[in-house]
Order: structure tokens, then C-alpha cells, then sequence
């Protein structure tokens, strides 16, 4: 349904994408992994026809630049760009007859309500908060059912029941026949959707990879790719079971402990004649706190007389 034959991009003396090369049949979600950088979007722009590159990109046999091949290519990009001036409606409407599609208007109706967005109808795209531009970007792009689908970092921005809806709607096209390429840094959220794994890395494909392939392997596909892009190795899991520690595994003991009783014991330890020599403390006596211990005071002390004189008190000897 995709075919790409040695496809390169170059931006002035940097390479994006060097030679990649891959098919994507019918009936199947591929998940194109790899870091920041790595050549993701550049790929899925050069699949749409919206960038120059060397190479040659097929889908469903014919050039991806043809009328007919765009009219059954959907593509789901990671930026919403919505109108400013029309509504979260008249944005479908638009697309809906630039496509020249018929009885649309129940499919509309179907996707407002699956991303909760039929309140929202009269809202103006820059009234519109990120989330909400996200998931009428994706009503945007499965409007026209198309047979192949990509998707650039679909589920940012998104809140736990669109996830849920998008998953599903991912899952129902898969059914129908369609081919799916869905671009993303985050693993775990396409961890139980994929069918094949693209791992890119500098503009290169360094690893092609099926489920079937992994599994067999013994591999997640989050090892597979730290291994591929980090070098990390991966220890393969151990498939014989580690022993029980139970009495079973510990080894019989014929000979019985021989038994020793206490007073065998102590005559077994060596007696010691010399004892430690005893140590007194000092007697201590400290004084009593008495009258008897201080000195006896023979001369008495002066009287102080108040005089009548106002100057000050006198004192006598």
C-alpha cells in the first residue's frame, strides 16, 4: 500500500533522511520510532509530497504527488493549524467539500461526539485550547476514510478518554484494510498497537522489526530500541525456573549434631586460678557544712547608726 525506495533529504550540508527504504502492506499499523532529530517528520512530509526529496514514494502503486493518490492519503500533523476565523464546523464543512465528499455530514456527527467536541461546535480555532485543536486535527484527518494514514505525535496534548477513542479508532481501521504509520518518541503509547516497528536514527533506518520477530526474540520493544540507539545490551531472559528455597533443595544431612549437655560444656572450658585483684576506692569525707567549720569571729561588727543629719547615714568604728 506505501512503498519507499532509497529516499533522501537533504537541508543544505545536513542529511535528514539518507536512503530509506520500506513497504507497508494493507491491514497494518507501523509505529516509526526514534529520538529527537532523529528524521521522523522529515520522512512523513517527504511521504505527503509537502517537501522536495530524492527518491521515489508509491502509495497504493501510484506517485504520492498524483491527485488520486493524495485524495486516499490522510495526514495527521503533530502542530494543529486551525483557521482562526472559521469554526470548529465550518472547519469540516471546508474539508468535506475540498474533498467533494458525499453524505458526510453523520460521519461529522460521529467524530464530535467520539472526541467530545459537539459543544464546541461554534467555537473559533483560536478560541479552541490545545487539546481540543488535537482532537479536531484528528477528526480533520480521518474525515475523508482515507486508505492511508499518517500520523506525526498524535496523541500530545490529549486527555485520557481521547487517548482511549484514538487507540480504538486505530484499532477499527487496522480491521478495515487500512495502512497506518504512526510517528512518535513516547514507546508506551503505542506499546499494544503495532504490528512493526521502524526504528530511525540520524536520518537512517536502524532497525525493521515485527512483533512476531521481538517476541520471539525475547525482547520488548523498549530494550530493542535503547539497544539500537544507545548501545544499552539487552540480558535475554531466563526461561528454566530459579530453584524454591525449600527444604527439598537443601542438601540431607545424615550424621546427626552430637549433643552436649551443660555441665559437659562447662568442664570443657578452661578453668582460670588467678582472679582479678580488687580494687578499693578511697574513703571520702567531705566537710560538713556547719558552723563549727568556720572560723570563730572575735572582734564584733561595726553599728550603723542613722543620723538626723540629712547628708548621709555615719558610721562608726
Amino acid at each position: 500500500m506505501l512503498d519507499v525506495s532509497h529516499l533522501t533529504k537533504r537541508y543544505g550540508k545536513v542529511t535528514a533522511c539518507q536512503d530509506i527504504s520500506f513497504h507497508l502492506p494493507p491491514g497494518s499499523v507501523t509505529v516509526l520510532l526514534g529520538p529527537n532529530g532523529a528524521g521522523k517528520s522529515t520522512l512523513i512530509k517527504s511521504v505527503t509530497g509537502l517537501i522536495r526529496y530524492e527518491g521515489e514514494i508509491r502509495i497504493a502503486g501510484l506517485p504520492n504527488k498524483t491527485s488520486h493518490a493524495r485524495r486516499i492519503l490522510g495526514y495527521i500533523p503533530e502542530i494543529p493549524a486551525m483557521y482562526p476565523n472559521l469554526t470548529v464546523s465550518e472547519h469540516m464543512e471546508f474539508l468535506a467539500r475540498a474533498y467533494r465528499l458525499r453524505n458526510y455530514r453523520e460521519r461529522i456527527d460521529a467524530l464530535f461526539t467520539r472526541f467530545e467536541l459537539s459543544e464546541h461546535r461554534r467555537k473559533f480555532g483560536d478560541e479552541l485550547s490545545k487539546g481540543m485543536q488535537q482532537k479536531l486535527n484528528l477528526c480533520l484527518g480521518f474525515l475523508p476514510e482515507p486508505k492511508v494514514i499518517l500520523l506525526d505525535e498524535p496523541m500530545i496534548g490529549l486527555d485520557p478518554h481521547a487517548i482511549k477513542e484514538l487507540k480504538a479508532l486505530l484499532e477499527e481501521q487496522r480491521a478495515a484494510g487500512n495502512t497506518l504509520l504512526v510517528s512518535t518518541h513516547i514507546i508506551d503509547s503505542v506499546d499494544m498497537l503495532w504490528d512493526r516497528a521502524l526504528i530511525l536514527q540520524n536520518g537512517v533506518i536502524r532497525a525493521d522489526v515485527t512483533r512476531t520477530e521481538l517476541d520471539t526474540d525475547g525482547r520488548t520493544l523498549e530494550q530493542l530500541f535503547f539497544a539500537v540507539t544507545e548501545g544499552q545490551t539487552v540480558v535475554p531472559e531466563t526461561k528454566e525456573p530459579l530453584p524454591d528455597n525449600t527444604k527439598e533443595s537443601l542438601p540431607e544431612i545424615k550424621e546427626p549434631l552430637p549433643e552436649t549437655s551443660l555441665p559437659e560444656a562447662k568442664k570443657s572450658l578452661p578453668e582460670t586460678e588467678e582472679s582479678l585483684p580488687e580494687t578499693s576506692l578511697p574513703e571520702m569525707n567531705p566537710p560538713q557544712n556547719t558552723m563549727e567549720s568556720f572560723p570563730e569571729i572575735k572582734e564584733p561588727l561595726p553599728e550603723i547608726v542613722e543620723s538626723s543629719d540629712t547628708s548621709g547615714t555615719e558610721r562608726r568604728g
